[in-house]
């Protein structure tokens, strides 16, 4: 049998994980089941599952690779910026990316404690990208001085949670970009 390169198994990866994305954002994780993931995805439950345990391991990679995302984007943008790209992502037809995940990541994390707890290393990467920006950007002056960065965090995660909620209500989303600016402005120094 020939082996296959580690470059191969990393696309094949990629490949899973982008058609699990689109799955779940479509169906839910229990809607999202294995004859769906098969059909979204374009390969077998054997080829899946080679590369991933369950579906709940399969769901956890996807929720992951997005938090590594994110954390990333955070980190070199700021967390408005992700808001940014939720709203925008919220507005086409077919929710396929961040939003999808992250509305079954909240819903899990509200009913489901095992999900909570295998969850919370995740989050803390997040928070802690938005602590060392704001850390950045008030060495640089341009963060309001007057608030510490843990009030100035806990109230970009409150609007980001917020958004989240406002996304899945199916709320309109007309003025968000008004209202993200608004956020941004509230931590600017003025």
């Amino acid at each position: 049998m020939p082996r296959v390169s580690p470059e191969r198994l990393q696309s094949r990866r990629r490949e899973i994980l982008a058609g699990a994305r689109a799955c779940f954002a479509r169906y839910g994780y229990e809607g999202a089941t294995v004859r769906r993931l098969e059909d979204e995805i374009g390969l077998s439950r054997g080829a899946i599952f080679h590369h991933f345990r369950d579906k709940e391991s399969l769901f956890l990679a996807v929720a992951e690779d997005d938090a590594i995302s994110m954390a990333d984007t955070v980190a070199k943008h700021g967390l408005v910026q992700v808001m940014r790209d939720l709203a925008a992502e919220a507005d086409s037809p077919e929710t396929t990316g961040w939003l999808g995940t992250q509305l079954e990541v909240s819903r899990r994390l509200r009913t489901e404690a095992g999900f909570a707890r295998e969850w919370e290393d995740r989050k803390q990467a997040i928070a802690q990208a938005t602590r060392q920006r704001l850390a950045r950007q008030l060495e640089a002056g341009i963060l309001r001085d007057d608030l510490p960065v843990e009030v100035l965090a806990g109230f970009l995660e409150l609007a980001y949670d917020g958004l989240i909620t406002h996304l899945a209500m199916g709320s309109n989303s007309s003025n968000l970009d008004t209202i993200l600016d608004m956020v941004e402005t509230a931590v600017r120094r003025r």
